[in-house]
C-alpha cells in the first residue's frame, strides 16, 4: 500500500498547496483597495514592471509579426488568398500570440524579478520588520505590485500586436510586394474592434493578472535562503507559463465559440 500512500500525500499536499493560494489570491484582492488609495506606489511600479519590459516584447513583436507574415503568405499564396494577409496577420496577433507572448516573456522577465525581490526581502527579514511595525505587507508591498502587474500586461500585449503589425507591414508590402493599401483595408473591413480587438485584451488582463498573483505568491511562501529563492523563481516561471495556456484554451473557447 505504500504508492496509495505516497498517492495520497501527494494529493493533499497538491490541495493544501492550491488552497494556500486561494487564500492568498482573496487578501490580495482585498488588499486593492487601499493600494489605490496610495497609487504612486502603484505608478512606481508600474515604472518598475512594465517599463523595463518593453525593449524585450517590442523586439519580440517586430520579429514574431516578420516571421508571421513570412509564413503566412506562403500558406495564403497557395490558396490564391495572398490579399488576406493583413486580415490574418492582424487576427492571429490582437486575438491569440499578442496576449499569450506577452504573457510568456511577462513572466520570464518581470514574474521572476517580482519573485526574486519579494523572496530577498522575505530573506532580509524585511517583511517581518513591517508586520512587527503594524503595517500589513500585503497592502504596502503585494498589493501595488498585483495592481501594477494587472495594468502593465493589457499595455504590453497591444504594443506587442500593434508592433508586430508594422514588422507584419514591412515584409508584405517591402519583401513580398503586397499593395499596402490592400493590406490595411482588409483589417478595417474584416477586425471587429469589440470583439477580437477588445476580446485580446480582456485575455491579456486575465493573463497579468494570474502571471503577477503567481510570482508574488512563491516569493512570499518561499524558503528565506538563496536555494529557496532560486527553486521560488523557476516554479514561477512554470506556473505561470502553464497556467496561461490552460487558461488561454479556456477564454478562447469562451470568446470565439459561438462566432
Amino acid at each position: 500500500m505504500s504508492w496509495l500512500a505516497f498517492v495520497g500525500a501527494w494529493a493533499l499536499r497538491g490541495l493544501g498547496s492550491w488552497g494556500r493560494s486561494a487564500l492568498f489570491f482573496v487578501d490580495l484582492l482585498a488588499a486593492s483597495p487601499a493600494a489605490l488609495r496610495r497609487f504612486g506606489l502603484v505608478v512606481s511600479q508600474i515604472h518598475a514592471i512594465g517599463n523595463r519590459s518593453l525593449v524585450i516584447i517590442l523586439a519580440s513583436g517586430m520579429a514574431v509579426g516578420f516571421v508571421l507574415a513570412l509564413q503566412m503568405y506562403y500558406a495564403l499564396a497557395t490558396y490564391g488568398a495572398a490579399e488576406s494577409l493583413g486580415l490574418v496577420v492582424n487576427l492571429s496577433l490582437v486575438r491569440e500570440l499578442g496576449p499569450v507572448v506577452t504573457a510568456l516573456l511577462f513572466a520570464g522577465r518581470a514574474g521572476t524579478s517580482l519573485t526574486a525581490e519579494i523572496g530577498l526581502m522575505k530573506a532580509g527579514e524585511q517583511i517581518a520588520a513591517l508586520e512587527l511595525m503594524a503595517i500589513d505587507p500585503r497592502q504596502r508591498v503585494l498589493a501595488p505590485r498585483f495592481l501594477a502587474g494587472a495594468i502593465s500586461m493589457p499595455l504590453l500585449a497591444i504594443m506587442f500586436s500593434a508592433i508586430g503589425i508594422s514588422g507584419a507591414w514591412l515584409v508584405a508590402v517591402g519583401l513580398i510586394g503586397i499593395d499596402p493599401g490592400n493590406f490595411w483595408s482588409i483589417q478595417q473591413s474584416g477586425v471587429d474592434v469589440w470583439r477580437d480587438v477588445g476580446n485580446g485584451v480582456v485575455k491579456s488582463a486575465v493573463f497579468g493578472v494570474i502571471c503577477t498573483a503567481v510570482a508574488l505568491y512563491q516569493g512570499y511562501v518561499t524558503e528565506a535562503t538563496p536555494e529557496g529563492v532560486a527553486y521560488a523563481t523557476t516554479r514561477t516561471v512554470v506556473i505561470s507559463s502553464l497556467s496561461v495556456l490552460g487558461m488561454d484554451f479556456i477564454l478562447t473557447a469562451l470568446m470565439f465559440s459561438t462566432r
